[in-house]
């Protein structure tokens, strides 16, 4: 058996040996005091925690590098480099990168609204390029500049706590920078930014008051961001200030599962492809981290559904460059290769998680890299490229926010993803049994995706509420009338209503059914959606209803940026000198119309060039009043 086979099936046995601890210890809730508060895990599955000064004392490497890179990866990273064209590539796009920060301004602290986010995240990219240039060649122009980031960034009045994701990022680019400098910086530096991560870093998470922050015990992308850049601080400050340092790491220890636990059990990201980018790219450094600086990353990587998330980040990229973008989610992916789908490669060994094509592109058309680039390459270099699995077709993931994906082998290049959910969830909207399709490389079903935050907030603009009649409701990307889904009554969805995936077939002909009763409250006595995929270029769409009395209104919608035109079976859709012809095949006698959303209807809301709605409405004297039906077809050419 192959070294590549071996190790895939070691991490097969430690997961399922997880999932079987899972089901014996529990699957309810449990809460446990924690520093003060209660932790709430889903799964029951904690991290091993045996962090305390002496611990940390006595199981830290004592020789930098430490944090991602060690001796022994960097001696493979050198390797790679020489024979690897990819690796070198792509380390050829970092130095592009480092050279280009050169001829920029040093950072400083200029806030937007209520975030210094943008400079943290820049100066995180800087100490990514620079470092692993200096760390390769030790450069000693990288080395200069890089002092001069470090102590601009270290002199700035604080790294604003009150956003504490600024933080994280900002401690996490210090840490690295000294990390990977290694004792080459200047001593009055080092101390100035060992003092910045403690003051400015680490002391703000544990406020004088001693109530934790919420992020410390939040189910979402903050908790793993700033707990992983705390951890970076904590390892770069150990020797100076080890208690602090062992208090930091443990209490990230108990509080990440809180994080986790999102991910089970299937390894769907609740808050979308991009945020899964973002909060799975912190997890993954953090990993990394711990494994460099202790040998062991404590239970983390092989936490429940973490490792299955990789698939479902591969399964969410369309064949027309764009995102399966539900909830606040991207429209369009990089056309770089994905560096934290890399560390899923490397830990995994499944080379389907790594696209050598998009690392090797030419340096010159490559756009801006992942500020996670220069861990990325190391995860990169680490890859045993013999083992590879197949990415399947058809696919389901359930969890607090459960999704499904039918895609071709690229001959009509056919996609679709459907959803279930709640508009409760960390950042989702009222989108459940809403969908996307592609077809020959075009999106005909849209998802109208996310839009800048900073620009409804300075306006008051509440966008955060979840309550059912909060202002996050009334814009277009947030409400069921901006999705492809079904409305009753034109009333919004409910909030903490639970669509589910209660059937999932795979196949040649994949389908799923999608329970969205739970969404529609006292406006229906049930509502099940089911998507099949009928034909090689045909979705089709039936929906089962049991009206309630107060059922007066069922309108079914489809988002398009298409051009459409009414025809006495239904639609055509008209984009790109391609056509989808959409037919009604359950009421013949009713026709669509179309809702112009561009513009739309708020002045905050998104404007997307050309999106329109569209429905067809089923009022009480048309559909059965003991079970209505609607199906519509989807079909190319």
């Amino acid at each position: 058996m192959s070294a590549a086979l071996v190790l895939i099936n070691l991490i097969m046995m430690k997961r399922y040996l997880l999932r079987l601890f899972v089901s014996i210890v529990t699957m309810a809730t449990v809460a446990r005091p924690l520093f003060g508060q209660d932790q709430v895990t889903a799964t029951g599955v904690k991290l091993e925690n045996p962090i305390s000064e002496t611990y940390l004392k006595t199981n830290l490497r004592q020789t930098k590098p430490r944090l991602v890179l060690s001796p022994k990866t960097e001696g493979r990273l050198r390797e790679k480099l020489e024979s690897d064209p990819v690796i070198a590539n792509f380390y050829d796009a970092i130095k592009k990168e480092a050279n280009h920060i050169y001829d920029q301004p040093l950072l400083v602290r200029k806030q937007i609204g209520r975030r210094l986010l943008s400079v943290s995240r820049e100066m995180l990219f800087r100490m990514n390029m620079l470092g692993l240039v200096y760390r390769i060649e030790r450069d000693s122009r990288a080395l200069n500049r890089i002092n001069e980031e470090v102590l601009a960034v270290s002199r700035f009045a604080d790294w604003n706590p009150s956003h504490f994701l600024d933080v994280g990022e900002m401690a996490m680019a210090v840490a690295i920078a000294l990390d990977w400098t290694a004792g080459a910086l200047p001593e009055a530096t080092i101390v100035e930014a060992e003092t910045a991560l403690i003051e400015k870093g680490i002391k703000p998470s544990w406020p004088a008051n001693g109530k934790q922050p919420g992020w410390v015990y939040s189910n979402n992308n903050w908790n793993q961001v700033c707990h992983g850049g705390l951890i970076a601080a904590a390892i770069a400050v150990a020797e100076r200030d080890p208690a602090l340092a062992a208090q930091t790491i443990s209490r990230a220890l108990e509080a990440l599962p809180n994080a986790l636990q999102e991910y089970a059990p299937d390894g769907v990201y609740p808050e979308g492809s991009t945020y899964w980018e973002y909060g799975t790219g912190f997890s993954v450094v953090t990993i990394a981290m711990l494994e460099s600086a202790f040998g062991t990353d404590f239970g983390y990587g092989d936490y429940p559904g973490f490792l299955e998330s990789a698939l479902f980040r591969g399964m969410t990229n369309a064949p027309s460059g764009m995102y399966y973008n539900f909830a606040d989610c991207g429209d369009r992916r990089s056309d770089n290769g994905d560096v934290v789908l890399a560390w899923f490669a490397q830990r995994t060994g499944n080379t389907a998680f790594y696209e050598k094509n998009r690392f090797s592109g030419p340096v010159a058309e490559m756009s801006r890299l992942s500020r996670l680039a220069g861990c990325g390459l190391v995860w990169m270099s680490q890859i045993n490229t013999q083992g590879q699995e197949q990415i399947p077709l058809s696919w389901a993931g359930k969890g607090t926010n459960p999704v499904v994906i039918f895609k071709d082998d690229a001959s009509r290049q056919y996609y679709f993803g459907g959803k279930g959910g709640r508009g409760s969830v960390n950042h989702g909207n009222m989108d459940g049994g809403s969908f996307v399709f592609e077809l020959d490389g075009v999106r005909w079903v849209v998802d109208p995706g996310n839009q800048d935050y900073e620009a409804l907030e300075k306006t008051g603009f509440d966008l955060w509420g979840r309550c059912q009649k909060c202002e996050r409701w009334t814009l277009l990307t947030k409400n069921n009338f901006g999705h492809s889904t079904l409305t009753i009554n034109r009333e919004l969805h409910q909030v903490n209503g639970m669509s589910l995936i209660t059937d999932f077939r795979g196949g040649e002909r994949p389908e799923a059914t999608i329970d969205m009763t739970a969404a529609f409250g006292a406006d229906a006595k049930s509502v099940k959606r089911k998507f099949i995929r009928d034909g090689p270029f045909s979705l089709t769409v039936i929906d089962e209803i049991i009206p309630a009395e107060s059922t007066e209104e069922i309108t079914w919608q489809l988002l398009t940026t298409a051009e459409v035109e009414i025809n006495a079976h239904g639609a055509n859709l008209r984009q790109d000198g391609k056509v989808l012809k959409i037919l009604n095949k359950s009421h013949p006698g009713l026709q669509f119309s179309v809702v112009s959303l561009d513009p739309p209807p708020l002045d905050l809301d998104r404007r997307i060039e050309g999106l329109k709605r569209l429905e067809l409405k089923i009022r009480r004297t048309a559909f059965r009043p003991e079970n209505e039906r609607i199906e519509i077809r989807l079909t190319g050419d």
